[in-house]
């Protein structure tokens, strides 16, 4: 393969370095990307026509395929003779050059001024730690302030942009766009009511302070909770410990499954960032001891969910989901290395709620073959836990009573299980059903001029009954 020069011709004409013009007018095979730029214009004024890879644009499907796609032309120009690839801007922002330079060796890289230099420059900032990006990978999860956003070429890329960020940042944001020598302040949903757009036009979002955002994301909550916990802080934030907010961290869970249960959008928004905050809180437990970081915690989570889904990214195959959960669970016995089934049960936490330990427990078990055969099965196992527990009672043996009463419990949640029912949904609905049973049976007796300790247990079930079967 010969040699591929690759020119980034930077915004404009002035940007165009002698050493980079003196290899175009030398240069039997030149080719731009598009011929749709400003700083195309200058090339095709001083040097005359020039090819270009234009119609590449409209045979791609989407802005990688593009870039592959131009990479891929250029790479077979190269087979035949030396071939020199202008592109817009600063070569090394330009994902084309990008591929270009994974598939080829003699490539020779002359930069160029690139659209955020030009950007910052035409708005006066001058900022490190600039985040840039192109309007068409604005999908990329990490958009952090100061940022650059270029090419936005369109009204339509622009209304794209501006719902992007506005999800990130707040529409309300001050942002200042760049158009050749044009420079506008602007509120960012204007963004898409300019009279004019171009390769050119790039959008800067300066650093705010935290209290002058209008939209946050993870960095920021750690910040907050690192404001809190500081000597000029929250005397109470400071106080907690890993042990003083375990009560919160249940309280939360149970709050969030209650916000889901209410099918609340803004319940649920609301108690998932409680529920955040708490984990927050341990990150900051960690990193205030130097013995463990957000990275080992972040670093553990993914490598986990890397390994234990061998059927997503690495070579298993899952075609349901009861397929993918026994990877799930083999990959994690062999993680965890248990040695023995014992281990694998004990390793359920006790600190969970009781039914749903008993249930993990039960679930646990019968991968060693150590179950019912059938629904019917756990029921006579149920029916005769209850005979145990009406001798235990007639013994008026305390202990016994207690442990036959754990026997039925426990029998109860394999019935549940092997029935596919969450034992502690179950319960928690059943017992919001009694609840509002109940409140029924007090309004019926209190429009009787009554209290509830007016009437016998016979009265009330009476009523009781009434209310049940007009459900």
């Amino acid at each position: 393969m010969f040699k591929i020069t690759v020119i980034g011709l930077g915004v404009d004409g002035n940007d165009l370095p002698l050493r980079a013009k003196t290899i175009i007018e030398n240069h039997q095979n030149v080719i731009a990307r598009t011929g749709e730029t400003l700083s195309f214009a200058f090339i095709k004024e001083n040097f005359g026509d020039i090819k270009t890879l234009d119609s590449i644009y409209q045979k791609s499907r989407n802005f990688d395929t593009l870039n592959k796609n131009l990479g891929e032309e250029i790479l077979k120009m190269a087979k035949i003779s030396p071939v020199c690839y202008l592109v817009d801007g600063s070569a090394i922002e330009d994902n084309s050059v990008s591929y270009i330079l994974q598939k080829a060796k003699d490539v020779e890289v002359i930069a160029g001024v690139s659209h955020t230099a030009k950007c910052l420059e035409r708005a006066g900032v001058c900022s490190s730690n600039i985040t840039t990006v192109s309007c068409y990978d604005l999908s990329v999860n990490e958009l952090n302030l100061p940022l650059v956003v270029t090419a936005i070429d369109s009204v339509i890329t622009a209304s794209s942009v501006k719902l992007s960020l506005s999800d990130r940042f707040g529409e309300e944001i001050d942002v200042i766009v760049t158009d050749n020598d044009k420079v506008k302040k602007i509120k960012l949903y204007e963004l898409d009511r300019l009279k004019k757009y171009g390769y050119s036009t790039c959008l800067y979002i300066p650093k705010l302070p935290l209290t002058k955002k209008h939209r946050y994301d993870f960095s920021d909550l750690m910040t907050v909770l690192e404001v809190l916990r500081s000597p000029s802080g929250c005397p109470w934030d400071r106080e907690q410990t890993e042990k003083s907010i375990l009560k919160n961290v249940i309280e939360e869970a149970y709050e969030l499954v209650d916000a889901v249960e209410s099918e609340d959008d803004d319940m649920i928004i609301e108690e998932t960032g409680d529920l955040i905050l708490q984990s927050a809180f341990y990150l900051t437990f960690g990193e205030e001891d130097s013995r463990y970081s957000r990275y080992d915690v972040l670093s553990e989570l993914c490598s986990k969910l890397i390994y234990r889904h061998s059927h997503v990214f690495g070579n298993d195959k899952a075609g349901s989901g009861e397929d993918a959960l026994g990877f799930w669970n083999a990959n994690k016995i062999t993680e965890k290395g248990y040695q023995t089934a014992s281990e694998y049960l004990s390793a359920v936490p006790s600190a969970m709620p009781s039914i749903m330990r008993a249930e993990k427990v039960g679930k646990r078990a019968s991968k060693y073959g150590f179950d019912f055969a059938s629904v019917s099965d756990a029921i006579l196992k149920l029916k005769e836990e209850i005979l145990e527990l009406e001798n235990a009672i007639s013994s008026k043996n305390a202990s016994e009573i207690e442990g036959e009463c754990g026997d039925l419990l426990f029998s109860a949640v394999n019935v549940l299980r092997l029935l596919g029912t969450e034992g502690e949904l179950a319960l928690k609905r059943s017992t919001e059903k009694f609840i509002n049973r109940f409140t029924l049976v007090e309004n019926e007796v209190i429009k009787r001029g009554k209290t509830l300790n007016d009437l016998s247990a016979d009265e009330l079930d009476d009523i009781y009954n009434d209310i049940k079967r007009g459900e």
